[in-house]
């Protein structure tokens, strides 16, 4: 097959949902279909809904030449008119990609209306979704009237291509010394990083060493705020920033850490959570979107609500002071990571749909409905 994938700015992008994109374009070529890349370039909000009057994006998409057009609906902005305007003068079907809605995260009062009826309207315009997770799926389903064709793939968490067994979790878990806690996240306000070291300042006496692992370019201001807390944090916790590493710079900092915490207001699937347990690292993360697909309560991690720091707090307070139930959860969290899906899963989930959905002969295509 013959497919598009549209995405903005470069494929390379560091974050969970570019990182689902690269391995399913580098699956789907493997497999030995052909994978063309439209890019548009990252803007403002604004600027990506200008897109939607741009002739030649319009004529870019009409005159392509693919079987199928997924695009990432992160680029919902600049497309929902596009797509109504290709009605009945393209062949192939457009799909999005849904790793989670804008309407879905947390924003000023007065800006969701506007989110709620471009992102609605663009969802309206697909012929297809591919969904990372069971709560994108049902957030997707409140903005259409009738589910079109789609497929669940959940996204792996064998990226790093390394585990801790259990005897090397319980040799962790046994050492003297602070609990080490690690977040890992882009330093954004969806992150909330700040809730986590407002926890800590909260904390009497508190054993713990505290690394977040991040970059600090998206969101400027918000990062001076997190540097000043962790400033003021430090003068009674050891507080590490370090910016964006490598694949291959994780598994030593998540062998060495004991508690992964992302706290997000809204998280469509969380990979760094499965990733943070193959290394037996209980997960603390908020209620808000798909995270307790991966957590369970209590059992390989917490769940708290998004802005809960008081509870964010006792949970902290009770894996430092209880070693044997951050074992138990620890071991728990690797068990779980061990029956969980897997990259190559992922993309074969997707290819299967493709085919089978899209995938008619050249007879056939002559006499498919348009989009």
């Amino acid at each position: 097959m013959k497919i598009g994938l549209l995405i903005y700015g470069s494929l390379e992008t560091i974050s969970g949902g570019y990182i689902y994109d690269r391995y399913l374009v580098d699956d789907l070529r493997a497999r030995g279909h052909t994978v063309e890349i439209i890019s548009l370039p990252w803007r403002n909000y604004v600027a990506h809904l200008c897109d939607n009057f741009s002739p030649s994006l319009y004529h870019r998409l009409r005159r392509l030449n693919v079987d199928v057009l997924i695009q990432d609906e992160l680029c919902h902005p600049s497309l929902g008119r596009v797509n109504r305007r290709l009605r009945g003068e393209i062949q192939y079907p457009i799909l999005a990609l849904v790793h989670h809605l804008r309407a879905s995260e947390q924003h000023p009062a007065a800006l969701m209306p506007l989110y709620h009826g471009v992102e609605q309207s663009y969802l309206q315009s697909v012929d297809g979704f591919i969904f990372n997770s069971q709560t994108t799926k049902l957030s997707v389903a409140q903005f259409v009237d009738t589910m079109p064709p789609n497929v669940i793939a959940f996204p792996g968490g064998d990226r790093l291509k390394m585990a801790l067994n259990d005897d090397q979790i319980r040799l962790r878990v046994g050492r003297r010394g602070p609990l080490r806690i690690l977040f890992l996240g882009s330093i954004t306000r969806r992150k909330q990083p700040h809730l986590l070291l407002q926890a800590c300042l909260a904390l009497d006496s508190p054993d713990l060493q505290i690394t977040l692992i991040g970059s600090q370019q998206p969101e400027p201001r918000y990062a001076r705020r997190i540097r000043a807390l962790a400033a003021r944090l430090g003068e009674r916790i050891p507080v590490k920033l370090i910016p964006a590493l490598d694949a291959n710079q994780l598994p030593g900092y998540l062998s060495e850490h004991d508690v992964l915490i992302v706290p997000s207001t809204y998280e469509g699937f969380g990979i760094v959570y499965l990733e943070g347990m193959a290394f037996g690292l209980p997960a603390i993360a908020t209620r808000a979107g798909a995270a307790h697909e991966t957590i369970r309560h209590g059992e390989n991690g917490f769940l708290i609500e998004p802005h809960d720091d008081a509870a964010l707090a006792a949970h902290i307070q009770q894996l430092s002071a209880n070693r044997g139930l951050l074992l138990k959860m620890g071991l728990a969290a690797r068990k779980h990571y061990a029956t969980s899906p897997t990259w190559a899963g992922m993309s074969a989930s997707v290819n299967d749909f493709l085919e089978s959905t899209y995938g008619k002969s050249d007879a056939n295509k002559s006499t498919a409905p348009l989009h």
